[in-house]
């Protein structure tokens, strides 16, 4: 496999200044793959400076015509190498091929998304007149402007990768900022791979998109995020992660972007078809179940809960796993051995709290290596359980018994998160007002599916704070000045 092992710092492919690698390892076999640089401070230094210095020097923050052409570039470039990229993405996230194609949020999909800053970018109101108003004995004629918002450190989880690399690095290069992009340690090509890519396929300037990986990511990190010369913080990851970085960040008030955690809850209410309704609760499955927008709470109506059970034993006996190169499986194993023990320490704490396995409930015996966990589903579950309070990041569900719409309600927003969720009902006009009561950035209704390039992406309470995708998304990488001239 031909990946590429450099960063990319001011405009140049270089190993770490150490020049040390870490070994990046296929959870699916438990094999090195190949190797990666292992940057340090050094090498941030030299990023941190590099995207200052384009930044403040370089007309990229105001050459609109200029940045789409090189965003158009970048999609050409991703476009060319996508075959080998998909295979890259599927070996270190463990993803079978089946996410990763055309249906899929691992490659195809957040490809074709950059077609959204591509079409918005030449339309986009850059600045606006307010009009003249009189204050304080004399006139003024006002504009409000957007400009960009300086430099930019996007920090990147392991589940999809080039997807968020991709949902952060395109709105703010389109916005004018320019990037410095921390990986994820465990999936550092889909990071490297398009920092090679920019650097052979694009004329983005020298400094204005950069590159670091690292086995230790806090050492680096703590500098990102604390340098003064960084003016935003675009994080996707842990909610206790991100609690951190906001704590650090706050030393120089820059602004800060989080996409945290969640525990969505998939409401099916009683006049719910639930042979079609619960088939929704398989996504659990997704990618191992590490995804922070799946629902992992399944409520079902109390007097239906033991057909839930026989459908569910029925249902998620469909789940196939241990092919990576499968393109019919959406499952494979938690990307490395401490997610997947910590994934199991969860299921034996759900079984100490008294919460009942009717499925799963450890590592398939038919796999000897890969990092698997059974599908794994408890019934008897109380919202004050910690399997249903705390995220997993795994193939765990919780089944939960409500009466009636309130109930539902009431333990939906029983959650320190807010991300998403879905609620099931015969009546459209039932189901969205019931979504409406949730208290959720994202939320489907009757099997919709929220996910889209135009669609902003975040959650309430400690899912998060602002938006990513969509305008909102955009925007989140803009800052707003008021201009006043006399008359």
């Amino acid at each position: 496999m031909n990946a590429e092992e450099r960063l990319l710092i001011d405009g140049e492919l270089v190993p770490a200044a150490s020049g040390r690698t870490y070994p990046n390892i296929n959870p699916a076999t438990e094999e090195v793959m190949g190797e990666v640089a292992d940057a340090g401070p050094e090498d941030m230094e030299r990023a941190i400076a590099s995207a200052r210095r384009a930044f403040d020097e370089t007309d990229w923050s105001t050459n609109h015509a200029f940045r789409l052409k090189c965003l158009e570039q970048l999609k050409q470039g991703l476009l060319a190498e996508m075959e080998e990229f998909k295979q890259q993405i599927a070996a270190e996230t463990g993803a079978p091929l089946g996410i990763c194609g055309a249906s899929g949020p691992q490659c195809e999909l957040p490809i074709g998304f950059i077609d959204y800053s591509l079409e918005h970018l030449p339309r986009y109101e850059w600045s606006r007149d307010i009009g003249v108003n009189e204050i304080m004995g004399g006139k003024n004629r006002r504009l409000v402007e957007n400009e960009a918002i300086g430099v930019v450190a996007a920090i990147t989880p392991w589940n999809v990768p080039l997807q968020i690399n991709l949902a952060k690095c395109v709105p703010a290069l389109a916005a004018g900022c320019t990037v410095i992009l921390k990986a994820a340690p465990d999936t550092p090509w889909s990071a490297t791979t398009l920092g090679r890519i920019v650097a052979e396929h694009t004329d983005i300037p020298a400094g204005v998109f950069n590159v670091i990986t690292s086995e230790d990511p806090k050492e680096v990190g703590d500098q990102l995020v604390g340098d003064p010369r960084v003016d935003m913080v675009s994080f996707t990851g842990s909610t206790a992660v991100g609690k951190h970085i906001m704590a650090r960040a706050s030393g120089t008030v820059k602004k800060v972007f989080l996409e945290l955690g969640g525990k969505s809850a998939n409401i099916i209410l009683d006049d719910a078809d639930l042979s079609s309704s619960l088939l929704s609760a398989l996504a659990v499955c997704f990618h191992a179940g590490q995804g922070c927008a799946l629902n992992t709470r399944l409520l079902v109506p109390r007097d239906k809960q033991a057909e839930v059970e026989e459908l569910l034993k029925t249902y998620f006996g469909f789940i196939t796993y241990g092919d990576p190169s499968s393109e019919s499986e959406i499952m494979g194993p938690q990307v490395n051995a401490r997610q997947r023990e910590r994934v199991l320490a969860y299921i034996e704490k759900g079984k100490q709290e008294g919460a009942r396995v009717l499925l799963g409930g450890g590592t398939p015996d038919n796999l000897d290596t890969g990092y698997y966990v059974e599908p794994t589903v408890f019934v008897d579950v109380t919202n004050d359980m910690t399997i249903a309070q705390e995220e997993i990041f795994g193939p765990v569900l919780c089944v939960i018994a409500h009466d009636g719409d309130d109930d539902a309600v009431r333990i939906a927003n029983d959650s320190y998160f807010g991300l998403s969720g879905s609620v099931w009902s015969a009546s459209e006009e039932r189901a969205l007002a019931v979504a409406r009561r949730i208290r959720t950035g994202t939320i489907n209704v009757n099997g919709g599916n929220f996910y889209g390039a135009d669609a902003p992406f975040g959650g309430y309470k400690q899912s998060g704070i602002g938006r990513e995708m969509g305008l909102e998304g955009f925007e989140e990488y803009l800052e707003t000045k008021t201009i006043a001239i006399a008359v």
